[in-house]
């Protein structure tokens, strides 16, 4: 027992572990929040394409049951949903040509609602102008002339002259010389963005396939970066990150659905030009977190410029798509969204600012799912419980 005392005060005392410091905390979040901007289109490609596998995985695994090789099955899902995506592209852009082909009507149409709302505004400043304004302060009246000053009369006879006021010697104008800025410049960033967005999206569906067809290499490569219980935690916590986006997505894409049916009915009664069109943009649009509703209403009101002259159409279209918009907030997505998600209202709000700021409109897309994904993640991995229950409701 003394040899073995003696042997361990040979031995070295390890340096303990300092605590990180908040400046390196800070510097840290600093960093992550750059990469996330200036990479946010090689992540946002990656975040999308595993949405996307994560909802055809299901698909793919039955024909995995079908006895069908998972990268053959992979393939079959893959082309028909780019089949799918091929045919609803082709409808909306036959429906676009045609919208197209009436913007010369649109544009006289809303060049005459514009001439008629600014005499309108001018006519009901005028009037303001006369009930408010004292009739000697306006500027349309003459002013009073003055004891001290000549009358007119005598200054055009001679009589008195006005006295004439000093030359004062007039000072060159001086402009600064701006050298534009060359056009090029301007087309070379807007078809660098265009190049580098469809360069991105031209690896999606690649990046989908392999997801699908590698899925279980992947999941076991995964894996065996834990052991023991951690393993069956980090399988937990990828199953529970799967079937929380494909909660939000499904469930949003249901709900979307159901929306564009019922605003496509409704438009098609009074007659609306390109009803379906304008029925699925108003029922998908209504679900944009805080900004749905008055989205949705633009596409009734653009369409319904060449045809509708009353005023209470465009009133009956504000009241019925507020209506559907508030039910489908109030009652419908807590049942087919909010059930499976349970996020908090606040931590959401503040996700769609954040990834709003970064990514732009499809950050606002992707924060919910994003966060979900997280919360998911915290609920599942031993000492981020607390976490978890701070982003839920």
């Amino acid at each position: 027992m003394q040899q073995v005392t003696q042997e361990s005060a040979l031995i070295p005392d390890l340096p303990t572990r300092k605590p990180a410091s908040p400046s390196i905390a800070i510097l840290a979040v600093a960093a992550f929040i750059a990469m996330l901007y200036y990479g946010r289109i090689f992540l946002i490609t990656m975040v999308i394409s595993t949405i996307i596998a994560f909802l055809l995985d299901p698909v793919v695994t039955l024909f995995v049951r079908l006895r069908l090789p998972r990268p053959l099955a992979s393939m079959i899902v893959c082309a028909f949903a780019l089949l799918l995506l091929y045919l609803v592209g082709l409808g909306a852009w036959t429906e676009i040509a045609g919208l197209v082909e009436d913007l010369p009507t649109y544009s006289h149409r809303i060049d005459a609602i514009a001439d008629v709302v600014a005499t309108r505004l001018d006519d009901i400043e005028k009037n303001t102008v006369q009930v408010v304004v004292p009739k000697r302060f306006r500027e349309d009246q003459p002013p009073a002339p003055s004891s001290n000053t000549p009358a007119i009369s005598n200054i055009v006879k001679g009589k008195k002259h006005p006295p004439t006021p000093p030359q004062v010697a007039a000072i060159p104008e001086v402009r600064v010389y701006q050298e534009p800025k060359p056009l090029f410049s301007f087309l070379y960033s807007y078809v660098r963005s265009a190049y580098d967005f469809v360069l991105m999206a031209s690896f999606v569906p690649f990046v989908v396939y392999f997801m699908l067809s590698w899925r279980d290499h992947l999941r076991r490569s995964f894996l065996y970066l834990f052991s023991g219980a951690d393993r069956q935690m980090a399988h937990k916590t990828w199953e529970s990150i799967a079937d929380a986006t494909r909660a939000y997505v499904i469930g949003n894409f249901m709900l979307g659905v159901i929306l564009a049916i019922v605003s496509s009915c409704f438009f098609l009664g009074i007659h609306m030009p390109y009803w379906l069109l304008v029925g699925a943009l108003s029922g998908f649009l209504s679900l944009v977190p805080y900004v749905g509703l008055p989205l949705a209403i633009v596409p009734a009101f653009a369409a319904g410029l060449t045809v509708y002259d009353n005023p209470a159409i465009y009133v009956l279209i504000v009241i019925f798509v507020a209506a559907v918009h508030l039910l489908a907030v109030n009652l419908l997505y807590p049942k087919v969204v909010g059930s499976r998600l349970h996020l908090n209202p606040l931590v959401v709000t503040v996700a769609l600012m954040f990834w709003g700021t970064l990514w732009g409109a499809i950050g606002l897309i992707l924060a919910v799912p994003i966060v979900a994904g997280v919360k998911a993640a915290c609920d599942h991995i031993a000492g981020l419980e607390a976490y978890g229950k701070f982003l839920g409701d």
